[in-house]
């Protein structure tokens, strides 16, 4: 999220990942911020997040995977994902982690 405030138009946001949950969160990031996210109903009305102007353009369809010289050569690097988006000139979305897979990790008070 810092990363969308702090990139200018045509900057680039490359995220190379190496769990399913990294992966999981950045692609929810990516998706929501370039207009793509999943929408829960075709019935269910539009969110606020949906008409806004989007703030990335993704540069991938899908995560790059590495092919299989490059997992031959280095066996670590079978898990890893890269996602990339390109910032474009709308406004950065408001810092909210709600909907993008993020573990709540608030401690209550006892």
């Amino acid at each position: 999220m810092a990363a969308e405030q702090l990139l200018r138009q045509g900057g680039r946001l490359v995220v190379v990942t190496f769990h399913s949950l990294e992966d999981r969160i950045v692609k929810r990031f990516l998706a929501s911020r370039s207009g793509k996210a999943a929408r829960p109903s075709r019935h269910a009305p539009v969110s606020a997040a949906a008409g806004r102007t989007p703030s990335f353009r993704l540069l991938t369809k899908r995560a790059i995977s590495p092919a299989a010289d490059e997992i031959k050569r280095n066996p670590r690097a079978r898990s890893a994902r890269l996602r990339a988006g390109e910032r474009m000139a709308a406004a950065a979305f408001p810092a909210e982690t709600e909907g993008l897979g993020v573990p709540n990790l608030s401690v209550s008070s006892m």
